[in-house]
């Protein structure tokens, strides 16, 4: 089974940063493992595309050295199995309520003792049964590794009951859904959310598990680094492109080229067809 680059970078209690793809083109995740990241967060929780998709980007991904970090939604703990058999090294289960939905998606992720994981070796993670099965329980339950997400209030509460869970490798909080869900939606500077961050931060502290979460540029990074943080995630291919076609448009604008660019549009705006 293919080693991760994750887990072994924790092991050493090193930073780990991934970055997000959006994009089902197998070349973009080739590329991005290519240029050596730590890991790719793959998101089935809210893109479309299907586990069969996600086994074509995750075989690009395998050109290089980079893990795949795959997002399903939440209670779909049969995709779970799924995922891992089509090669992601890491699960990132959303939206976790307390220890007893921690412990269930261990169960899902995890093989004997640890969890009730099914058995399939015809896949790539083993791959395709070239490995004594024995061995290759082994190495997956060592090589796998599982993130809970702490998304709300109740879940931030019991952030440390949740960390203690076995088979539970880290936590990692959400600040996009925290926000919305405490009632204050995008303010990411707000005191709660910084509090937020640093309760996460000692509920990992105090087990013994590793935590994360988007850092939003250098400096954010630098502090959530001072704070413990190793697992850190850094913007995705829709905004670099946006970005860059933006660009694009401010230097050649002046020049006299013309653009009708409808994401330039108020919210209001856009939504009214305005």
């Amino acid at each position: 089974m293919r080693p991760s680059v994750v887990k072994a970078k924790l092991t050493r209690n090193q930073p780990v940063l991934l970055t997000m793809l959006h994009f089902t083109d197998p070349s973009v995740f080739e590329m991005t493992s290519l240029m050596g990241f730590d890991g790719i967060w793959m998101d089935l929780e809210h893109h479309f595309y299907s586990v069969e998709t996600a086994a074509v980007m995750m075989r690009a991904a395998r050109v290089g050295t980079a893990d795949i970090l795959a997002r399903c939604a939440k209670g779909e703990f049969m995709r779970i199995g799924r995922l891992l058999e089509a090669g992601a090294q890491g699960i990132m289960y959303p939206r976790c309520d307390g220890p007893e939905e921690a412990a269930e998606a261990v169960k899902w992720t995890k093989f004997a003792p640890l969890g009730k994981r099914g058995f399939d070796g015809g896949n790539p993670d083993m791959p395709y049964c070239s490995m004594p099965m024995a061995d290759y329980v082994r190495h997956a339950n060592e090589q796998t590794f599982l993130l809970m997400q702490i998304e709300e209030q109740q879940a931030l509460d019991a952030a440390e009951a949740i960390a203690r869970v076995e088979g539970v490798d880290g936590l990692f909080f959400g600040p996009a859904d925290y926000s919305v869900l405490s009632g204050i939606p995008g303010q990411f500077e707000s005191p709660r959310i910084q509090r937020a961050v640093e309760a996460v931060a000692k509920a990992a502290k105090n087990t013994g598990k590793h935590w994360g979460t988007p850092a939003f540029n250098a400096d954010h990074a630098r502090w959530l680094l001072s704070l413990g943080a190793t697992v850190l995630c850094h913007n995705a291919d829709l905004v670099l492109v946006k970005e860059g076609l933006k660009r694009i448009q401010e230097q050649f604008r002046p020049l006299g080229f013309q653009f009708s660019n409808q994401l330039d549009r108020t919210a209001q705006g856009y939504l009214q067809g305005k």
